[in-house]
């Protein structure tokens, strides 16, 4: 059995990390113009780590991927992604970059992106079923970015609201949210605040009996339009209510969507609202996971616990 371990660089690392992006950039074929990530050298690397750490891949004891941050505000660049060709077709390199995001995550950090170069279609193949998206293209080198899961303790039903409410000063029309959480977690006190963010008509309560319900814009932005989707029985039952109609002009928000809901709009957000097991305790843990292109150039910030 292979022992395969992902580690975050140190000093110690830094001669097999710069081993391993060698083996690994002088096995590709060679570009106009060539690749950096072959000028690299230790005290580069032991510079790269000390400011902003790496990650290092070993199986069975011996290097075999490597990868250096470069954090800038809260965007972390993946830079000189190396497998060393020997242990190439091993997972190497989704294990590395599955931590990396892990990293990310920890670090609070939005997005995450890197550079790829367009004559490399296999390491573009390799980025696009990963999740990651072109946000911009430079000459040869493609820019892809994914927006991270955000994580938060929220201590009360006022906090969800807020937070709500600042998140809904990131929607457009067309926004898809999907959420999901047990009964009386806060997806319709989160709601609520996307309401009043987004300045709509009505009050916002569970539809449950009614399963949908649309919110007109009071300063001429768009639509809220609520679904709660408990009672519906597939994706069909949820197709009847013909959202097309309203999907491309109001943001659309589906409670209990979770397993249902994602067929609507390749991109959106997935909400999760989780409560613990003391009932008189309000804090929850919300869990905001972007997908698709439309997050990956901006990804999803809240500051209103910050200000707490």
């Amino acid at each position: 059995m292979t022992d395969l371990r992902v580690v975050d660089a140190t000093a110690d690392h830094v001669d097999q990390i710069v081993a391993v992006i060698h083996h690994a950039f002088s096995a590709r074929r060679v570009l106009d113009p060539p690749a950096t990530a072959l000028s690299e050298n230790p005290t580069t690397v032991a510079a790269a780590i000390a400011e902003h750490g790496g990650l290092l891949v070993l199986i069975d004891g011996a290097p075999a991927g490597a990868l250096l941050f470069n954090q800038t505000g809260d965007v972390l660049t993946l830079r000189c992604v190396s497998v060393d060709p020997r242990h190439q077709g091993h997972g190497v390199a989704s294990a590395m970059v599955g931590c990396a995001e892990e990293a990310a995550v920890r670090r609070g950090v939005s997005r995450v992106n890197l550079i790829a170069r367009v004559e490399l279609p296999d390491t573009v193949e390799f980025w696009r079923r990963r999740g990651y998206s072109v946000v911009e293209q430079h000459d040869h080198n493609l820019i892809y970015a994914k927006a991270m899961p955000l994580e938060l303790t929220v201590p009360t039903a006022d906090d969800m609201q807020a937070i709500g409410e600042e998140l809904a000063g990131q929607l457009r029309a067309g926004d898809v949210l999907v959420l999901s959480g047990d009964l009386g977690a806060g997806k319709t006190t989160f709601t609520q605040g996307l309401g009043v963010g987004l300045k709509v008509r009505g009050s916002i309560t569970s539809p449950t009996f009614v399963i949908s319900r649309v919110h007109p814009s009071l300063a001429g932005g768009p639509a809220l339009v609520h679904v709660d989707a408990y009672r519906l029985g597939g994706f069909a039952e949820l197709d009847d209510l013909d959202l097309d109609a309203s999907l491309e002009d109001a943001v659309t928000v589906v409670e209990w969507g979770h397993g249902l809901a994602e067929a609507l709009a390749p991109d959106r957000l997935d909400i999760v609202v989780t409560r613990g097991d003391d009932d008189t305790d309000e804090t929850r843990e919300l869990r905001i996971t972007p997908v698709g292109p439309r997050w990956a150039a901006s990804g999803v910030r809240v500051s209103v616990l910050e200000k707490n």
